[in-house]
């Protein structure tokens, strides 16, 4: 029996990419916009911003993306709220189906994060360039780059933009300009580990000011030690308390780029038992003190535009 095969069309395509950074603003950054010949996202992981796109402006919050398309004037700026995690993107692609894209605000699910984080960490192993640089204008790729990078950061980001697409066409009865999580309709073990994770990882977010242990959590969840160990193991490649600990250190990260506590307080509020334990572990896991952390963020937020 002979074979046929198809051609697999490509609908959507990423054809260069331009820019891509995840960043951590302070609250007093600004950029007073640009404008260029192709496509570009902004998609808040954390806080909120304000940008300005054409003749529009909003707030962008947690779990939010917003477009810019070609030639579209827009800004950036930070203070409205809690200090932002941003991820930018940018790209050109001559596909019809960009034209969804056109000036549209939409919400991401929890897939759709995980594609993202697939990207930005693809791009570690990718570029030479820096990641947190907002001024950045040239990519560069490491002369280690893994094989297939370069495709996986961009099938990635194809799967991204075709899911947003895709989900928002099957809301029917609402906005498109508002996509909501999707629920599946089963539950499989793989979806069930992931609810008991962020149960847990909620719950650490809500004790972020305590020093709990691993017993605690296990109490306070109904949920057995080994079971705990192999589900963060699983789920993030690192133990519990780990996790915990980098928790408190993103959140003093935060609560350094709001500007509204000093050192001294914010260990006090996230549950250190001294500002010296805190300097340890904050400089342990991100190789700065805190000051140093301060200094270094400031410095880029003052920058100006090349």
């Amino acid at each position: 029996m002979g074979y046929q095969g198809i051609s697999l069309k490509d609908e959507l395509k990423i054809d260069q990419l331009f820019s891509l950074h995840y960043f951590e603003y302070m609250n007093s950054f600004y950029f007073p916009g640009e404008s260029h010949p192709f496509w570009e996202f902004v998609c808040v992981d954390k806080g909120e911003v304000t940008i300005g796109a054409g003749s529009r402006s909003f707030v962008l919050t947690r779990g939010q993306i917003a477009f810019h398309e070609p030639d579209e004037f827009h800004w950036v700026r930070a203070g409205g709220g809690a200090a932002p995690n941003l991820i930018v993107i940018s790209f050109s692609s001559e596909s019809p189906m960009m034209d969804f894209f056109r000036g549209k605000v939409l919400y991401i699910t929890e897939n759709d994060r995980r594609l993202l984080a697939r990207i930005v960490n693809e791009a570690r192993t990718f570029l030479s360039s820096r990641l947190d640089d907002p001024y950045q204008t040239s990519l560069s790729v490491r002369n280690d780059a893994p094989e297939g990078a370069a495709q996986i950061i961009r099938t990635c980001l194809e799967q991204f933009l075709i899911g947003l697409i895709r989900r928002s066409k099957k809301n029917t009865g609402q906005s498109v300009q508002t996509v909501r999580p999707f629920i599946p309709d089963k539950i499989t073990k793989e979806n069930a580990d992931e609810e008991i994770f962020s149960k847990i990882t909620s719950y650490l977010a809500d004790n972020l000011n305590a020093r709990i242990t691993i017993e605690k959590i296990c109490s306070d969840n109904l949920i057995g030690r080994s079971r705990l160990q192999k589900l963060f193991h699983e789920q993030c490649g690192k133990g519990i308390i780990e996790y915990f600990s980098h928790m408190k250190i993103d959140a003093a990260k935060q609560l350094i780029r709001d500007e509204q506590m000093n050192f001294t307080q914010i260990a006090e509020n996230l549950g250190y038992s001294s500002i010296h334990y805190f300097s340890r572990q904050f400089k342990k896991l991100t190789g700065m003190t805190p000051s140093e952390y301060a200094s270094s963020i400031k410095a880029m937020a003052e920058r100006t535009p090349r």
